[in-house]
């Protein structure tokens, strides 16, 4: 019988709840017996090869492209869990929200105390992502099963969760994992 699929993917954040996936350390192999890594920068793989039991999302929605790949990877997994405050609540990304999309456009190209663009030019060349009028929460752009909190969430949040969700025991963290004061 094969081993399950499981899948990760950065949307706009910093890259640190794939950093607290990397931190499980050794016990990586364990979740390596459990699984096979699928669609990640785990390992690598680009796109989709089949089906996943479980898809971990961390950071919003800031363009596009972040948008595209939430829906694939709504579309190609059975369970959705976000990780991290990022995908939670769109985190230091969502910053911009207060100011509109234009203005930090030209704060950041045009106009910043150490910019130096003599053309005047905001990108726009057609291979960039299109920047989304604000920063999304996953949830508010597809349905989310499971969302494990923090800045980033630990190591042993993540590992706790994918051992009960790929052994179908039943979810329990202890408040020492969930509580952030």
């Amino acid at each position: 019988m094969s081993k399950p699929k499981i899948a990760t993917a950065s949307l706009a954040g910093c890259f640190g709840c794939h950093m607290s996936i990397l931190d499980i350390d050794e016990r990586i192999l364990q979740v390596a017996e459990l699984v096979q890594f699928d669609k990640s920068p785990v390992d690598d793989i680009k796109k989709f090869t089949g089906r996943c039991l479980v898809g971990l999302v961390e950071g919003g929605c800031a363009t596009e492209e972040n948008v595209h790949v939430l829906e694939e990877f709504r579309k190609h997994c059975d369970i959705l869990i976000l990780l991290g405050d990022c995908a939670t609540m769109g985190g230091i990304p969502a910053m911009r929200n207060m100011v509109p999309l234009k203005e930090c456009l030209e704060e950041a190209y045009l106009n910043g105390p150490t910019v130096y663009n003599p053309g005047r030019v905001i990108p726009n060349d057609p291979e960039l992502p299109l920047n989304l009028d604000r920063v999304y929460p996953c949830h508010e752009v597809v349905k989310i099963d499971y969302v494990l909190p923090g800045c980033p969430p630990s190591a042993d949040t993540i590992f706790q969760t994918l051992v009960a969700l790929l052994t179908g025991k039943p979810l329990d963290l202890p408040y020492e994992l969930i509580k952030y004061d």
